[in-house]
């Protein structure tokens, strides 16, 4: 199994050194060239509006359509990227996921913080670094894990997105759960 991570912006290292401990061959994507030979891909954390900036719109065209037909995960400013509709201020955004999103929900960088949730129903670390807020979902969409009453890690298809930075803790679950996704492909 080949998982990219995009490495344009971001903790991208620590999305590598996760898969890795996980098993699987990660590949730092530099140029969407890049995303033709992977099983899935990775967009992490950032700035949304960089990613958007340094892609391009060659790149995003190529990135919108490798998340029509492989498994993603975008965690933070990825997750921004694979929503449907983005708030405060609206940007485009890859619409991989039937959700409205609303960028720095949680404050400025200095309002970070670590917090206690579910996944799957069992605790899990959750650390918020200027972190989005999922305002609302569509209905085909699968909520695995929240804090308190929001919905903070969820899937629809081939796409996952985490409103915080699961590679930062010490728990490899989610990224896990995106391996599982990226195994059995055959999910629409």
């Amino acid at each position: 199994m080949r998982i990219g991570v995009l490495a344009l912006q971001g903790d991208f290292d620590a999305h590598r050194q996760r898969l890795e401990e996980l098993g699987a061959a990660v590949v730092l994507v530099k140029k969407v060239e890049e995303l033709d030979s992977l099983d899935g891909l990775v967009i992490p954390g950032g700035e949304s509006s960089t990613f958007l900036r340094l892609l391009g719109e060659s790149g995003l065209k190529k990135l919108h359509e490798f998340v029509r037909m492989k498994p993603t995960f975008g965690t933070c400013a990825g997750a921004i990227l694979l929503a449907r509709e983005v708030e405060d201020p609206r940007q485009a955004g890859l619409g991989a996921i039937d959700m409205v999103i609303r960028r720095n929900a949680y404050g400025r960088q200095i309002d970070s913080s670590i917090r206690q949730g579910l996944f799957r129903g069992s605790p899990i670390e959750m650390v918020f670094i200027r972190a989005p807020k999922i305002e609302r979902l569509g209905p085909s969409v699968e909520v695995l894990a929240k804090e308190g009453n929001d919905p903070v890690v969820v899937r629809q298809g081939k796409a996952m997105a985490a409103t915080f930075h699961p590679e930062l803790s010490g728990d490899s679950r989610i990224h896990q759960e995106f391996l599982e996704l990226v195994a059995n492909r055959t999910i629409s």
